[in-house]
């Protein structure tokens, strides 16, 4: 049996008497079903956003094959945390580790990034993988907390129509939001035009697309297909979801050669041909979507930690 809200509700409880002004974070292991208690997920999200209205976040670490991996997903996103997979005992100590690293090097919360489109400019979507809202004139993405030496790319999907006029145009505002930690505790935000260099069409065919958002868009929807593909897998088509992977990895490889990131898009690619490979009713099981489900998360998180 497993009471995995009377245990959580007990770490939040505790944490409650810490000062307001500290930083208190739920660390959520579980190796099964919610079963006992409060166990449906549209409760147990809108507990976790509660609690986070009151100063205490949560991350969750699912262990093993048979843990409810939507409903740990959903509390971490609701509670502002982090979302982990402990395949094995061996993968914990890591976790664990990044865990209380983040807490040490935290240097802003509930950030976030609007993005406000011109009149003319259409908004198409965000490859990654946050929280986005709809405000007025535009979207809001939320990236929780931000951390020392780390480096977040978002990625936004605009649709620019054809002008008369070229030269510099305004297409968007971006507008950051983040409350600073440590000596200061404030809100802030910057605003940033965002501009583009429209030319003709005979100057674009001989300009070639910058490579590091070609890189990123690549990486982004390789996660897309690996989500794609578990959907599909869910529904019984295995030979779609295996298309799919096979896919996206081809695309990583292509995009590889030549790439200063290379080593990070193979890697990519190889993890996501080892999964289509288990698209087979003898082989795709709990635990392969599991791997489905966290790769594709981690990998539209874009979360990414510079050399120190």
């Amino acid at each position: 049996m497993t009471n995995l809200s009377g245990g959580w509700l007990k770490g939040a409880e505790t944490l409650s008497a810490a000062p307001a002004d500290s930083l208190r974070r739920v660390v959520l292991l579980s190796d099964g079903i919610a079963n006992v208690g409060i166990n449906d997920t549209p409760s147990l999200r809108q507990m976790a956003e509660r609690t986070r209205a009151q100063g205490v976040t949560t991350s969750t670490v699912g262990f093993g094959e048979r843990f409810a991996e939507d409903l740990m997903t959903a509390m971490a996103d609701a509670g502002g945390g982090a979302a982990h997979f402990a395949e094995t005992p061996d993968d914990a100590p890591a976790i664990f580790a990044q865990e209380f690293s983040d807490l040490v090097t935290l240097v802003a919360q509930n950030v976030s990034v609007e993005l406000r489109p011109e009149p003319e400019v259409r908004f198409l979507g965000v490859l990654n993988e946050f929280p986005a809202v709809a405000v007025e004139g535009g979207v809001q993405v939320q990236l929780g907390d931000a951390f020392g030496q780390e480096r977040r790319r978002v990625v936004f999907q605009l649709h620019v129509p054809s002008v008369a006029a070229l030269g510099a145009q305004r297409v968007a505002e971006v507008v950051l939001r983040y409350v600073s930690v440590g000596q200061e505790v404030a809100h802030h935000e910057v605003r940033i035009p965002l501009t583009v260099n429209l030319v003709s069409a005979d100057e674009a065919a001989a300009t070639s697309p910058d490579a590091e958002v070609t890189e990123e868009v690549v990486i982004l929807s390789s996660a897309q297909a690996g989500k794609r593909a578990r959907e599909l897998a869910d529904d019984g088509d295995l030979e779609g979801a295996l298309r799919t992977l096979r896919e996206a990895a081809r695309r990583l490889s292509a995009t590889a050669q030549g790439s200063a990131r290379a080593e990070e898009l193979l890697e990519q690619a190889e993890f996501w041909q080892t999964r289509a490979m288990s698209m087979a009713p003898e082989t795709y099981d709990l635990l392969e979507r599991k791997r489905l489900l966290y790769r594709e998360r981690t990998t539209r998180e874009s979360r990414r930690r510079r050399e120190p």
